[in-house]
């Protein structure tokens, strides 16, 4: 079952929450990240992408650049822009993008759930982007990415956690500049935090990781590293009921056809394809129903019967496209080190991979329809794995509004 904890948060006072909060640190590179600190020496930025802070240095990941972030978070502390909570708490973390609202619980997870699969995962780490995380949270004694866990739904806590949000005033409410609502509240009621402890104890036996693989096996690696220390036996995590949760589409753009004409191409998609044109851009409605942007000109395709398994993994609409047209016909064998292949987001639009291919960067476009929680949770459950760029989840969970301290 699944353990959680309290924990005392080193947070931004309420005047300086909008403030200090940030993008996470993997969803910018460090010119973006430079540009979204600009003018802002409080952003959390300077500390989860330091490098900001270095102008000229050529290696993002030297030790220069994890020193830079443990000054930059002392020096937040000393100015007391960042304080620690006196007392372990849940914090409840509600966000509301595009008149949708999503709910969840911010605590600490247990390590020892994410090495008994507990916690189940649906992707593989790189280890490269592990190191990073491991020399940052080493280096600054603190878990600053928050790992963005789903459950299935237990309407005992749901009842606590609609309770305390109907009661109390949050301690943050604020619209980001790209327009979503961040609003979070503090549970430092011993009696509430020990049911929520409790029911999560017996009511949940498992959780799963929707984004924050590589957060997630960093923080346990570096709790290795730290034998006496209760607090990083535990790391940062915000787990959604199902409930709460949508997956948006995550496309793809590829940068040539492998030799195909268009003509040809198309010609070859029919073994596994129904296609017909389409006047409008193709947002997928419904599962094994894809988008292509080829030639200026929207496709419909829909995979025929017998083209596709129904393995849990095989069936999803990635693995599918992926089968029968990345890998087929465009020798596309490993999306995750291929550089013919790109991912877009689906908060991104279908306007994004029309540009992508009418710039000429990229030649052809598809459009997926989102894998659902469902999905995500039998692939987990059977100890399988997702193929790369599977989800996409939004809105983000901001960094520097609720910090670990290890």
């Amino acid at each position: 079952m699944a353990i959680i904890k309290p924990f005392k948060a080193l947070r931004p006072k309420p005047e300086w929450a909008a403030t200090v909060a940030s993008r996470p640190y993997d969803v910018l590179n460090s010119e973006e990240a430079a540009r979204e600190a600009a003018g802002n020496p409080h952003s959390f930025l300077h500390v989860t992408k330091s490098e900001i802070d270095l102008p000229g240095i050529a290696d993002t990941h030297s030790d220069a650049v994890y020193e830079k972030a443990k000054e930059n978070l002392l020096h937040f502390i000393s100015e007391g822009v960042l304080e620690q909570e006196e007392k372990d708490c849940y914090y409840i973390y509600q966000l509301i993008m595009d008149g949708r609202s999503q709910t969840g619980l911010v605590c600490v997870s247990s390590v020892e759930d994410y090495f008994n699969d507990v916690i189940k995962k649906h992707e593989f780490t790189r280890p490269e982007k592990e190191k990073d995380r491991i020399d940052h949270m080493r280096t600054i004694r603190a878990q600053t990415g928050n790992v963005f866990l789903a459950y299935r739904d237990v309407t005992e806590v749901n009842a606590l956690v609609n309770g305390w949000k109907a009661t109390r005033k949050p301690i943050y409410d604020f619209k980001a500049d790209d327009g979503i609502q961040h609003t979070v509240w503090c549970i430092d009621n011993d009696t509430v935090t020990g049911s929520i402890t409790q029911l999560f104890r017996t009511l949940v036996p498992a959780t799963y990781i929707a984004d924050g693989h590589h957060r997630c096996a960093s923080a346990a690696k570096v709790s290795k590293e730290f034998p006496d220390s209760e607090n990083a036996r535990y790391f940062l995590t915000t787990i959604f009921p199902e409930s709460e949760l949508a997956i948006l589409d995550y496309n793809r753009v590829v940068k040539d056809l492998n030799g195909y004409s268009p003509e040809e191409f198309i010609s070859a998609l029919q073994d596994d394809f129904m296609i017909t044109q389409s006047p409008e851009p193709v947002k997928p409605i419904q599962l094994h129903e894809f988008g292509m942007y080829l030639n200026k000109q929207w496709y419909i395709l829909t995979a025929r019967a017998g083209s596709f398994t129904e393995d849990p993994v095989e069936v999803l609409d990635v693995s599918i496209l992926s089968q029968n047209a990345l890998n087929k016909l465009l020798d596309i064998k490993d999306q995750r080190t291929d550089k013919r292949i790109d991912f877009v987001g689906g908060i991104r639009g279908l306007k994004e991979l029309e540009r992508r291919v009418d710039s000429g960067e990229m030649k052809v476009a598809f459009s997926l329809y989102p894998v659902t929680l469902a999905q995500l949770f039998a692939i987990a459950d059977t100890g399988n794995v997702m193929p790369p760029k599977s989800t996409w989840f939004e809105p983000k969970l901001r960094d520097g509004l609720l910090t670990h301290l290890i």
